[in-house]
């Protein structure tokens, strides 16, 4: 029996002697299937592809975790230290016995979610790693767990899986689509861990809200502002997206983005060069 993780989309699917047919996330309008088709990994090949997990200190109290060479969509893992034990969000798709070392010499892990289905990599897999750590998965995208597990906790709206770290529902790509607050991050002036819920642009001074970004599929005008409003019930100062850093000013960024992307769906923007 295999556990096979998604080449596409990392995420882990049920042990079976052989493949499923296709993975139910990424046959959804908000993923896709490469033109080669569905393609399927295996811890043991990544291994012997020389699949290795990179840590590196990204802050005072948060690590980074990146495969290298990129599984899935590549997203680095976080984790973040707290008095209380850590938090692995966005678990990269892929572990071995030196990653585990490396993460137990930094405490261990005590607690694991994602901001949607997409960035779940191997969290059963890590959960198992680290004596049943639970797995915080949102109830209103209950129907895209693709392995199940007892660690697994559904809940909505907001809770804390750690004292100082709270999940926040924001909606938009996702309907459970999440955002993490840390409080104690950036000099006590708070971090938010967006993923794709609000996604960093490439200029790290913008951000932008869809329901699927790989095949361009905007939000309502309703949505986004329900995903700021949730993001501001909290202060921060930090955005760590999927891929990218901003560094200050992020709560800024967020409302005047959401302003920007706004204006151009009700076409009240100009392009300053249109005749």
């Amino acid at each position: 029996m295999t556990i096979w993780i998604c080449s596409t989309c990392g995420a882990e699917h049920p042990d079976s002697a052989a493949p499923p047919a296709q993975c139910a996330i990424c046959v959804d309008e908000r993923q896709y299937v490469p033109a080669t088709g569905q393609e399927w990994a295996t811890s043991e090949r990544l291994r012997d592809a020389g699949t290795r997990i990179v840590v590196e200190e990204l802050e005072p109290g948060v690590h980074g975790l990146s495969a290298v060479p990129e599984v899935g969509i590549g997203q680095r893992g976080l984790l973040v230290h707290t008095s209380a034990g850590n938090l692995l969000w966005e678990p990269p798709p892929y572990l071995d016995d030196e990653t585990i070392a490396a993460v137990r010499r930094l405490g261990g892990v005590h607690a694991i979610s994602s901001s949607h289905p997409h960035l779940v990599g191997a969290s059963v897999s890590w959960s198992h790693a680290f004596d049943g750590a639970p797995i915080w998965w949102a109830e209103a995208d209950r129907r895209w767990v693709q392995r199940l597990d007892p660690a697994i906790r559904f809940w909505s709206g907001e809770v804390e899986p750690l004292p100082g770290v709270r999940l926040v529902q924001c909606g938009g790509h996702f309907a459970g689509s999440g955002v993490a607050h840390w409080a104690a991050g950036a000099d006590g002036r708070g971090v938010l861990l967006a993923g794709d819920t609000i996604a960093i642009g490439a200029d790290r001074a913008s951000v932008s809200f869809m329901r699927s970004y790989v095949n361009l599929l905007p939000l309502p005008e309703r949505t986004v502002r329900r995903i700021v409003d949730a993001a501001a019930a909290h202060s921060y100062d930090r955005m760590y997206g999927a891929f990218r850093l901003i560094d200050a000013g992020a709560s800024e960024v967020v409302t005047r983005s959401a302003e920007r992307f706004i204006g151009w769906m009700r076409d009240e923007i100009r392009d300053p060069d249109e005749a």
